[in-house]
């Protein structure tokens, strides 16, 4: 009887503690997963930066890696050994995080129900006002910093595309080279990207826009690049061209 009567009263515990600190991820195996603190790191980041874009807020935001990778109902949340912090994740798929000290104590991971190789990241600071197909230099340049403090981009193997051997240190100064090859992702495949700042106007030479792709014809057979489900909306800028102002207005011309 006695046993009885602890078993139910931990069934009791354990019902508690589920409606509590219930988890809404589903377990995968070999998850996606990403460093909690690099995030609040990169967080704390925007708030030192933010001279960059002074009107903007920062969110997060996954991105598919793989043409098949669904990203409808996507869960995501903050697993640690002692507690699992769900996330809210907004229809196009950004989200914020706080801090939390347990979370970072126990060196806590970002992980959505999604396997490892599906999907990548970026930090999304977007100035309000802007049309939809513009975007603002300063706010990219601080995209840019924010995703290499925070580890973002995907871990890229020795020797892949010589040209982003220089982004594998994840070093947020890799953004102030005058051309550095971080990628950022349109809302649809691009024709072209312009930049302008008052008269002065530059359209972005082709091997600037989808990935890089023309600098490697064969691109297609390497599953490592952050583009590779999204290659026709993939483009660089030159964050670190001093000429260009933060204001500079970067238009972005659809495929029709």
């Amino acid at each position: 009887m006695k046993l009885l009567a602890v078993v139910s009263l931990l069934v009791c515990l354990r019902t508690a503690f589920a409606s509590d600190d219930a988890v809404v991820v589903t377990a995968v195996r070999d998850p996606v997963k990403k460093s909690y603190k690099k995030m609040i790191d990169g967080a704390a980041l925007f708030e030192e930066r933010r001279h960059l874009a002074p009107e903007a807020a920062l969110r997060f935001k996954l991105i598919p890696r793989q043409a098949d990778t669904r990203m409808e109902g996507v869960e995501l949340e903050v697993a640690a050994d002692s507690i699992a912090i769900p996330l809210k994740v907004a229809p196009d798929q950004t989200f914020t995080i706080e801090r939390n000290r347990t979370a970072l104590k126990e060196n806590a991971q970002v992980m959505p129900n999604r396997k490892a190789g599906t999907i990548t990241w970026r930090a999304d600071v977007r100035t309000p006002g802007l049309p939809p197909n513009v975007r603002r230099l300063g706010d990219l340049r601080l995209e840019c910093e924010v995703g290499m403090k925070a580890g973002l981009i995907s871990n890229y193997p020795a020797g892949f595309w010589g040209w982003l051997d220089g982004l594998i240190a994840q070093n947020e100064s890799y953004c102030h080279r005058a051309a550095p090859r971080y990628l950022f992702f349109a809302e649809r495949p691009i024709w072209s990207v312009t930049l302008v700042d008052g008269e002065r106007r530059e359209v972005l030479p082709v091997d600037m826009l989808y990935g890089g792709a023309s600098r490697d014809p064969d691109w297609q057979k390497d599953r490592h690049c952050d583009c590779s489900a999204l290659f026709d909306r993939a483009y660089f800028v030159p964050l670190g061209d001093i000429s260009w102002p933060d204001d500079t207005r970067v238009e972005i011309e659809y495929m029709s």
